[in-house]
């Protein structure tokens, strides 16, 4: 099967905090024909997040894909909290640049 690298996929992959100590990742996907595939395929699912992010099974707190607006959402707890000395991303908003040029299993209608 072909690949394709995701940002090819996405119109928008963002990042964000969802609460001090959770992350989201957006995936929004160009066309419906697209996210209706990568929701068929499951273009995000937790083996990707696991080896993007390097979380456990039991740090993906959900994975969704949410029709209104052609997106994949996963939330992922944070390593630490958002603001601890740590921290090296307050927003989170840095956190989304594994998914751009990830290649993700593809075939053309």
């Amino acid at each position: 099967m072909k690949t394709k690298r995701m940002i090819d996929l996405a119109h928008i992959i963002r990042s964000k905090n969802s609460g001090p100590f959770e992350l989201t990742l957006d995936v929004f996907f160009r066309t419906e024909e697209i996210y209706q595939q990568a929701k068929t395929r499951r273009v995000v699912n937790a083996a990707l997040i696991k080896r993007l992010y390097g979380v456990t099974d039991e740090q993906i707190l959900d994975i969704i894909y949410f029709d209104p607006v052609r997106a994949a959402k996963a939330t992922i707890a944070r390593p630490v909290a958002s603001g601890a000395i740590e921290d090296t991303d307050v927003y989170g908003a840095q956190q989304h640049m594994p998914l751009l040029d990830v290649e993700v299993p593809w075939e053309e209608l």
